[in-house]
């Protein structure tokens, strides 16, 4: 039994923070686990011409390279804290690379290396769970997102008739309220479709 907590310990932590090969089958792992939740995502967004967007959290580079193929971004920049994760996104995206279409960056989401004003659309799949501070999180999105812009922060908070408690409190008296304070308008939480029987949501808001 100590073994299998010391193992879950293991694995858990390498969800946050992907290191070594065991991170990279982690980071893949989650592309597959993570389809239903990405594609309607990116639905939400609504990725137009000339769009410049930027992925927090973005793993192992499946939602950008669906941008990228669209061939309407100007700019699409992917965040993650991990090397070993920014390492698979790069040789999934490594063409768009090399065309200057993607750039990925190995950062924190408390201290974004971006000017102010530079993305219109952010958004972050499955990474609420792992920040550590929401609301200057929420304050660095503002930062760097252009007005009118929009943010949609996409996780799951139950599964089939079970609902998280823990993550719909975070949700309600943490995400919502920290948006509205820092700016955000018309912050609505939504409700996607099920993956593999995970409720998946969003909290959607546009920058004043």
């Amino acid at each position: 039994m100590r073994f299998l907590k010391k193992a879950r310990e293991f694995i858990d932590g390498n969800y946050k923070t992907p290191k070594g090969l065991l991170g990279t089958f982690i980071g893949e792992k989650m592309v597959k686990q993570h389809k239903t939740e990405t594609d309607w995502s990116l639905e939400q967004m609504d990725v137009q011409e000339g769009d410049r967007i930027l992925e927090l959290g973005c793993g192992a580079g499946y939602a950008i390279k669906l941008i990228s193929e669209k061939d309407l971004a100007e700019e699409i920049v992917g965040v993650d804290i991990s090397p070993t994760i920014i390492r698979s996104a790069s040789i999934r995206n490594k063409r768009a690379i090399r065309e200057k279409r993607v750039k990925l960056v190995q950062a924190n989401l408390n201290e974004l290396p971006f000017q102010n004003e530079n993305f219109n659309k952010i958004f972050s799949i499955q990474t609420i769970y792992f920040w550590v501070d929401i609301d200057k999180t929420i304050s660095e999105i503002f930062r760097v997102l252009k007005p009118d812009g929009v943010f949609v922060l996409t996780f799951s908070d139950g599964k089939e008739d079970d609902t998280w408690k823990s993550i719909r409190d975070i949700t309600e008296n943490q995400v919502i309220p920290h948006m509205r304070k820092a700016g955000f308008k018309d912050v609505s939480l939504m409700r996607g479709p099920d993956s593999r029987g995970y409720h998946t949501v969003a909290v959607r808001g546009m920058k004043k």
